[in-house]
């Protein structure tokens, strides 16, 4: 009997490891969903669109797409979420160039055809070559995923603005949120603390986000604005990736406010 239950307890045990082992190698497969390419060229999706190149410290050459507007006061540098490519971004830069504002797209690494695979550490070099593409008064905006990477960035090389779009606190509370039975915090490879950034930003922040968010709880978007001390806009009704908050009136106004 105690024999049978040794094995029993033995196969659980290998079970187990073998369910968060394969998590662990093929989490990031989880957290990037990355759209290849190719992609079209930037004056083809927008009237005076450049097609940029923009060189990463560890040698990568991402392709990337500026909206130019004459006499802009400023440029809206656009960070993404973790799902898609820039081709998805394109009716907020439609927005914000009508604005006034020039706009600048990019795609991390393994995003829109661009070499490389996604890291945290990766996408903290890929939005640096971006910031350093621009000149001038430059306002972040991060969407999700993205808001992580420009706040990151903030605490550097602070913006005229910082506008982030359904902020989590950090990456493993909002695994824990869609994965409640696993020890999230142990196993992932990346933290992005968003909340942790925004403490030690000087740019003023807006966080904007959805008050039926079921990707990130709308509570994690409040922390954010709480610990930034900034100005808050919440979308009644909306969720994660309804239309209103890639490039409805409120965000567009909330980007155009602080640039």
């Amino acid at each position: 009997m105690r024999r049978r239950v040794l094995i029993r307890s033995a196969v659980v045990v290998t079970i187990v490891a073998v369910v968060l082992g394969g998590l662990f190698a093929f989490q990031r497969k989880l957290v990037y969903l990355p759209t290849g390419g190719p992609l079209p060229s930037a004056g083809d999706v927008l009237p005076g669109g450049r097609d940029v190149t923009l060189t990463t410290s560890d040698g990568l050459e991402l392709t990337a797409w500026h909206f130019p507007v004459a006499d802009a006061r400023a440029t809206v540098l656009v960070a993404p979420g973790n799902a898609g490519n820039r081709a998805l971004r394109v009716p907020l830069a439609r927005a914000l160039t009508a604005r006034g504002l020039s706009v600048l797209l990019v795609d991390y690494r393994g995003y829109g055809g661009n070499p490389g695979a996604p890291t945290e550490e990766g996408l903290a070099r890929d939005i640096r070559a971006a910031r350093a593409h621009l000149t001038g008064r430059v306002v972040y905006f991060g969407e999700s995923l993205g808001s992580a990477v420009v706040a990151e960035l903030a605490t550097e090389d602070p913006p005229a603005g910082l506008v982030l779009r359904s902020p989590f606190t950090a990456l493993a509370d909002v695994g824990r949120v869609h994965y409640p039975y696993l020890p999230v915090r142990w196993l992932l490879l990346d933290r992005f603390p968003t909340r942790e950034h925004v403490t030690r930003t000087t740019a003023p922040v807006t966080v904007v986000y959805g008050s039926a968010d079921t990707i990130v709880p709308p509570e994690q978007s409040r922390a954010v604005a709480e610990a930034a001390h900034a100005r808050t806009v919440e979308v009644p009704g909306a969720d994660h990736n309804d239309p209103v908050l890639l490039d409805g009136p409120e965000l567009v106004e909330a980007i155009t406010a602080l640039a």
